[in-house]
């Protein structure tokens, strides 16, 4: 874990502006909350909703980014205002929590804009169960996020904005027909039954605290699809919460609320989350752990007490998560691996079609932005097939036969590659043999698709034209992947 996190790629730096931009636009929004002369309260208002504001918002360009952030404020404030005027309605109040837990997960049927602005309203009703906002302090409040929400948009947008020098994502859309059109329905119903769980045995727990129970439901629900996504995700932030209330008793308690060192370590924390969030879940939650007792530190109630109630109230949310994702709707691993898989391999075939009408000298063929499709569609995949490779799964036949599934399409992604490096390179010509083995890849695809064998040929010299090789070599990756592809259901890959 250790090595992912420190060792992993960082293309452009990303990583490291997209941390560095976050502790400078979080800066500047407390400082304007302060210079507006802010309580606490509000400071800690507005700090949490610029980081929401420069972490959620994740639209595949610059235009899409601003419009969801001004969109903030719109969602936030009125839910912000419910949460005020139910403080001392605990029924209501409940209920409400959970309508807004369904509404965010099933908003993100909308794309990377619903999903921003679902968390967007979720963290604003948690933050004022944090800080126990009342009706009198919704003025102040309503100026913190407006003014933070701008200080991040200034940050983001004006300041430093390095995604315009940078090509926007591919990012795919989940494919339909295979019940992923339905996942959105069924997640919510599943978050909005955990989150109760989450809500009652957490008030159980404590009637102070029972807020971070139905937290931790809703962040184990956030970028995960199936049930076996779920499942790990939470196991990874029950892990994260451990090691973070471990360095909060050695870090924040001897801070004891001094606000020059909390800061200090406050801007680290955030640098962290941001840092580790794209390669590892329970480091970004070892962050957030941390930065919370920060934060009780300066309120004045951190103590051994109440990290060890963080852990329960974690437990607790993780439990209901799972519970949920078992028994309400659920959703197989099996399934969702099965969509992208199927959608990476029709990638594969669109990226060898269009290669050969490049080498066939086609002025409007262009494969490389069906390369960025795929290497998106291979990272869903890892993302799905994760639960069966777990080191603590006990399926040691899933988890092998998912391994050797990965590493084909590893060997395809490799061939495409190499496809379109042959065809960026101006010397290539076109060969009337890539034509026929491009058919059968085509036809290896819909093999597999169908579950029918592949049969892998070889004209002429497969090694001595370099696209015909990579070809070749894709042909063989294919026809390898039926096998652990066509299992029927209860095999060691199918029904996790």
């Amino acid at each position: 874990m250790l090595k992912r996190v420190f060792m992993a790629p960082d293309p452009g730096r990303t990583r490291l502006r997209f941390g560095a931009r976050a502790v400078l636009g979080i800066a500047l929004a407390v400082a304007l909350c302060g210079l507006a002369g802010h309580s606490l309260t509000g400071a800690v208002t507005g700090g949490l909703a610029a980081l929401l504001a420069l972490f959620t918002v994740t639209d595949a360009t610059v235009r899409g980014q601003a419009v969801t952030t001004a969109l903030l404020p719109a969602v936030g404030l009125p839910v912000l205002t419910a949460a005020a005027e139910l403080h001392d309605h605990p029924v209501a109040r409940d209920l409400t929590f959970l309508a807004v837990v369904g509404a965010g997960v099933y908003a993100r049927r909308w794309g990377p804009r619903g999903h921003s602005l679902g968390v967007f309203a979720f963290m604003t009703f948690f933050v004022a169960q944090f800080l126990h906002a009342t009706t009198d302090q919704l003025p102040q409040l309503y100026v913190a996020v407006l003014l933070s929400v701008l200080a991040a948009a200034a940050v983001r947008f004006g300041l430093w904005c390095y995604e315009r020098r940078l090509p926007p994502p591919a990012v795919p859309a989940p494919p339909g027909g295979t019940g992923l059109a339905r996942v959105t329905t069924r997640q919510a119903i599943q978050a909005t039954a955990g989150a109760g769980f989450a809500l009652v045995v957490g008030q159980l727990v404590s009637g102070q605290r029972w807020y971070w129970a139905v937290g931790a439901t809703w962040w184990i629900f956030v970028n995960t699809t199936s049930r076996g996504e779920t499942l790990v995700r939470g196991f990874r932030r029950l892990l994260g919460t451990v090691i973070g209330i471990a360095l909060g008793l050695l870090v924040a308690m001897p801070v004891h609320g001094d606000p020059t060192v909390t800061a200090a370590l406050a801007a680290a924390c955030v640098f962290g989350i941001f840092y580790t969030a794209a390669v590892s879940y329970t480091w970004m939650m070892l962050w957030v752990t941390l930065l919370a007792g920060l934060l009780y530190g300066l309120l004045g109630v951190l103590g051994p007490d109440l990290l060890a109630l963080r852990l329960a109230e974690t437990g607790v949310g993780a439990l209901g998560a799972a519970l949920a994702v078992i028994l309400v709707l659920p959703v197989t691993t099996h399934s969702i691996t099965d969509a992208w898989i199927r959608r990476a391999l029709r990638c594969v075939h669109a990226c060898a079609v269009e290669t050969a009408r490049r080498l066939a000298g086609a002025a409007d063929a262009d494969p490389a932005p069906r390369v960025a499709e795929l290497e998106q569609l291979l990272t869903r995949v890892r993302l799905s097939v994760a639960p069966l490779v777990h080191p603590l799964n006990p399926m040691l036949g899933r988890k092998r036969r998912a391994r050797h599934v990965l590493a084909l399409l590893d060997d395809c992604a490799r061939e495409v590659r190499g496809l379109v490096a042959v065809a960026a390179d101006p010397e290539a010509s076109h060969d009337a043999r890539l034509s026929t083995a491009c058919r059968r890849v085509e036809a290896a695809v819909e093999a597999l698709t169908e579950g029918r064998d592949i049969a892998v040929h070889a004209d002429g010299l497969p090694h001595a034209e370099p696209a015909l090789a990579h070809l070749h070599g894709l042909e063989r990756a294919l026809s390898e992947l039926a096998r652990p592809l066509r299992t029927p259901p209860g095999s060691p890959l199918v029904g996790a």
